[in-house]
């Protein structure tokens, strides 16, 4: 059992039989003598994938959710969902079509990921913070364009589509941001 003073952003925490990560958390102090602090959080529902938000006491009490993380690999696509494969006990997870779709422009055959199990199903997948991956196809580069900060659009292997400097070139390994979707640098 944990209290809600104990939070603190990445925990997992089990309300209504779901468990839920904790995106954000704020600590309120009430200026009343005797008044309890208050705990406002921002959590996602990991199964339904719903952000909430709830207002819990100090004191109040909350089961931790029987959730691990293991080290994982996605092995490949199947149709609409993909298949992961944890690492230690080399279990094989299938991630379901609602899912999937946000995190495939990121993946390539053999990409390690953080699995998120609880009571031993699949319910999330961590991403690395950045990904390598190449160009595809891209506009020529812009011969004598430095006015001004220039970017052009560029297709990688995977389908997405991002805008990159125009120095690019297709055959370029670039990395790729995965919290936001953006190029941060060449490869």
């Amino acid at each position: 059992m944990l209290t809600a003073s104990d939070f603190k952003r990445g925990l997992v925490i089990q309300l209504d039989g779901a468990p839920c990560l904790i995106v954000d958390v704020n600590f309120q102090s009430p200026s009343a003598r005797g008044a309890s602090t208050m705990v406002k959080t921002r959590y996602r529902n990991l199964l339904t994938s719903q952000v909430l938000e709830k207002t819990f006491r100090a004191g109040d009490k909350v089961d931790e959710a029987d959730f691990e993380r293991h080290k994982g690999q996605y092995l490949y696509a199947d149709g609409d969902s993909g298949v992961f494969m944890d690492l230690e006990t080399y279990d094989q997870f299938e991630m379901p079509a609602e899912s999937f779709p946000a995190i495939q422009p990121y993946l390539l055959d053999g990409t390690e990921v953080t699995l998120g199990l609880f009571q031993g199903r699949m319910v999330s997948v961590d991403l690395p913070m950045t990904v390598e991956l190449t160009v595809s196809e891209t506009a020529p580069a812009l011969r004598n364009a430095t006015a001004t900060a220039q970017t052009k659009e560029a297709v990688l292997e995977t389908g997405l589509k991002l805008q990159v400097p125009p120095y690019l070139e297709a055959g370029d390994k670039i990395k790729v941001d995965t919290r936001d979707g953006r190029f941060s640098s060449r490869a």
